[in-house]
């Protein structure tokens, strides 16, 4: 009897290449170095050098400074990390993403929903459009893309948000339709309450007010939490999709139902 590799043993993917954009912080840093870890080639793509630098030297991952709303620059790095590689690359991981203010529609600004629109889908539209080519000529490519339990249900202050995650979700589900016959799995993981260093004070813009997210809510999820499970699923054998995952920490029942202790 053949035994199978482990898959999620180290240097199990060595040789396989992936892409990983939003690098710089949270849970696509943590990604990075997860799937560096089991033997995947990365290259970690976000706007910030500094910190893409760091997470290079520390990981032996291969940094690429990139603005993923930036069409023009997308491709041009799309093509540059392609070369190198004959035309093929294994996975994208889609993890960039954010959102800005907890406004009701009656008093959402516009300005705010274009910046989450660009960042979270045509962000999104274009690492995948500019990579999918390189992971259908890889004969099992798979695009995974994170978006958020807000693409599930709306909820109050969340409207923009919801508007931007429920259009990626349709976006990725679309796309799993449309790449099933080149062989392209297509993965979509949607975390719930995550506690890391930028999500809540990006959004809500003081400490304060991002610390009160997580107030009384005994562990909520941590970057390194979504990372395995993204590891997890980009490692697992080709012929198994895992269409999407949805995972909350516990004291999360659901969107609008919160544990909170000590209070």
């Amino acid at each position: 009897m053949t035994i199978p590799t482990n898959p999620f043993a180290p240097d199990a993917h060595t040789g396989k290449i992936a892409v990983v954009s939003g690098a710089s912080s949270g849970i696509g840093r943590a990604t990075v170095e997860q799937m560096r870890a089991t033997g995947w080639t990365v290259y970690a793509v976000a706007r910030r050098e500094g910190r893409l630098n760091e997470l290079a030297e520390q990981t032996g991952a291969i940094a690429i400074p990139l603005d993923i709303t930036n069409e023009d620059a997308v491709n041009k790095a799309a093509q540059n990390i392609v070369e190198q590689h004959s035309g093929a690359i294994s996975t994208l991981v889609n993890i960039s993403g954010g959102a800005r203010g907890v406004d009701s529609v009656g008093s959402g600004k516009s300005e705010d929903y274009r910046f989450m629109f660009e960042l979270n889908v045509v962000g999104t539209l274009n690492m995948t459009r500019a990579f999918l080519p390189a992971l259908r000529a890889s004969g099992e490519g798979t695009v995974l893309t994170l978006t958020s339990t807000a693409a599930e249900a709306g909820y109050e202050g969340g409207a923009g948000y919801n508007a931007a995650k429920f259009a990626e979700r349709g976006m990725t589900e679309a796309l799993r339709l449309e790449e099933a016959e080149n062989n392209v799995r297509v993965i979509e993981i949607r975390p719930g309450m995550v506690h890391t260093e930028e999500f809540s004070l990006n959004r809500l813009g003081s400490a304060d007010a991002a610390d009160k997210v997580y107030a009384g809510v005994e562990k909520p999820l941590l970057a390194e939490d979504v990372a395995q499970t993204v590891t997890f699923a980009v490692n697992v054998p080709h012929h198994i999709n895992l269409d999407h995952i949805t995972l909350r920490p516990v004291a999360q029942a659901a969107q609008y139902k919160v544990i909170r202790k000590g209070l």
